[in-house]
């Protein structure tokens, strides 16, 4: 089975989002700030899970640029300087239908760590 496709991908900057559609019907409205702290990067996903770092106080930032890579992913580039997260189009698939599981994950992270968004 192949793995959707994106079909359609909007950057509201205003907004801070990025919309995307896939082959398979899904569409997902994704936040700057969540795209932010969940980076492919190994600046955040380090590389091992117990390397991965939490990521706090990006709740203002917004993409500045998208730049396909290939024809698998594209590279975000985000306001606070970060731009080295390559997204493959499996992953933002993922990070659309896993949303709010990680989302709430991330909160309480960082309730835990004293930290603010």
């Amino acid at each position: 089975m192949t793995a959707p496709q994106p079909t359609e991908i909007r950057l509201k900057r205003a907004e801070r989002v990025l919309e995307i559609s896939f082959s398979d019907g899904t569409n997902f409205v994704l936040p700057a700030e969540y795209l932010r702290i969940e980076s492919p990067s190994a600046e955040v996903q380090g590389h091992s899970p117990e390397q991965r770092q939490l990521v706090a106080g990006k709740r203002a930032v917004g993409i500045i640029n998208l730049e396909p890579n290939g024809h698998y992913a594209v590279r975000i580039s985000f306001d606070d300087g970060h731009g080295t997260g390559i997204y493959s189009w499996d992953y933002l698939h993922r990070l659309g239908r896993e949303y709010s599981q990680r989302w709430a994950a991330y909160l309480k992270a960082l309730d835990a760590a004293n930290l603010h968004r």
